[in-house]
């Protein structure tokens, strides 16, 4: 039986053989090593894992080490924690660019202006007939070459003229700005869904604000007539709840995707809204806002001066009355005085009391009237023959 040390030796050639064959199974065990243990992981503590072996859903990891067979058997999946926040800017809702860019190269109306409904073009100043088509003859004006020569304006089709804008239930128009904040709260039907969550949540956050925009007035959604926050206490409140109210309602639009099994597996955790008057409006509602408080200061002056008015002839009212109250009791007064010796003289007249009582009156006050006269000359009534000459009074 032959050993080792019976074997020639081997030459460089072998040696060299020899070498690389122990080198290549360090390295082929080295990588299954790493193959085996490549699904051997540790999950931050914001997010889940989903483990999926042959693209079966098999379990979800929550923070911590993760052991799982590895590739192809099993493949995991890292998703955000529920705890997790994601946010999301809803861009269905803003103007498309294209839009925007026309509406600057607009030229600005006058304030009576109004464009045509379903169509970009805007009446000048002059209320004449929309603008003929631009050919190449006419486009930029009567002088095209000139320095006064206008840019012709672009006629945008319907819905890229519309984009942007929401329809509210009294024929207002708005325009949102949305900001989704949600969690994961199926994390195998975020893994399934990863694809078309954006694309899906763009569609259910916009016809949510469409619902509930139509189911509002403009004034239950900003403050469109600053005089009605005090008129009707209900519109302020629908205004708080406008963020709740869509919120609610894109809560639904997912919960009615779970029930047909094509859940998202994501919640709403709140809903950002920022609500503004088209630019092309804000002009006119300015102008709008600024008569309504130019009426109200005016009625309000009114109101003062004729209150003043009104004052003013109630003293003089109180005056006249005062002074003809006192004159007629100065009056009255005055005549009680004069007729107080008469009325005392009625009673005993009428009885006959005192037969002597109209002689000696007039004894009484026959001196004081005669000695006011310059002469008196008297007759008797029944006896032309004596008379009675005035002497002087001693």
């Amino acid at each position: 039986m032959s050993t080792d040390a019976d074997l020639p030796p081997l030459g460089p050639g072998a040696q060299a053989v020899r070498l690389s064959f122990w080198f290549v199974a360090a390295l082929v065990v080295l990588a299954a090593c790493a193959w085996a243990g490549s699904n051997i992981r540790r999950i931050p503590p914001d997010s889940r894992a989903v483990v999926l072996r042959f693209g079966s859903f098999v379990r979800t990891q929550d923070a911590g080490l993760l052991i799982a067979w590895p590739r192809p058997f099993e493949s995991t999946l890292l998703v955000p924690g529920s705890a997790r926040v994601l946010e999301q800017r809803i861009q269905s809702l803003e103007r498309d660019p294209r839009a925007r860019a026309a509406d600057m190269t607009v030229p600005e109306a006058a304030p009576s202006a109004q464009a045509p409904a379903g169509t970009g073009a805007v009446i000048g100043p002059d209320d004449g007939p929309p603008n003929p088509p631009v050919t190449p003859d006419n486009a930029g004006g009567p002088d095209a070459t000139g320095p006064d020569a206008t840019p012709p304006v672009a006629q945008l089709p319907d819905a890229l003229a519309g984009s942007g804008y929401v329809l509210t239930g009294d024929n207002g128009v708005l325009q949102l700005r949305a900001t989704l904040y949600y969690r994961v709260v199926d994390p195998y039907a975020y893994v399934l869904q990863q694809d078309r969550l954006a694309a899906a949540l763009e569609r259910i956050v916009s016809a949510s604000a469409v619902d509930v925009v139509a189911q509002r007035d403009l004034d239950a959604i900003l403050v469109a007539r600053p005089e009605l926050l005090s008129a009707d206490q209900q519109v302020a409140i629908k205004r708080e709840r406008l963020r709740g109210d869509l919120a609610q309602e894109i809560e639904r639009h997912l919960r009615q995707l779970e029930a047909q099994h094509a859940g998202l597996g994501v919640e709403v955790a709140r809903v950002d809204v920022e609500v503004a008057f088209p630019a092309a409006a804000v002009g006119a509602f300015n102008s709008v806002l600024t008569s309504l408080q130019v009426a109200e200061r005016s009625m309000a002056e009114a109101r003062t001066s004729a209150e003043k008015t009104r004052q003013d002839a109630q003293q003089d009212a109180d005056r006249i009355v005062q002074n003809a109250e006192a004159s007629a009791v100065e009056r009255v007064a005055t005549a009680q005085a004069k007729t107080m010796t008469i009325q005392q003289l009625e009673v005993p007249l009428r009885t006959n009391s005192d037969p002597g009582l109209l002689a000696r009156v007039y004894r009484d006050r026959v001196q004081s009237v005669l000695s006011k006269v310059g002469s008196v000359t008297t007759v008797g009534p029944h006896d032309t023959s004596n008379l009675i000459l005035p002497g002087n009074a001693r």
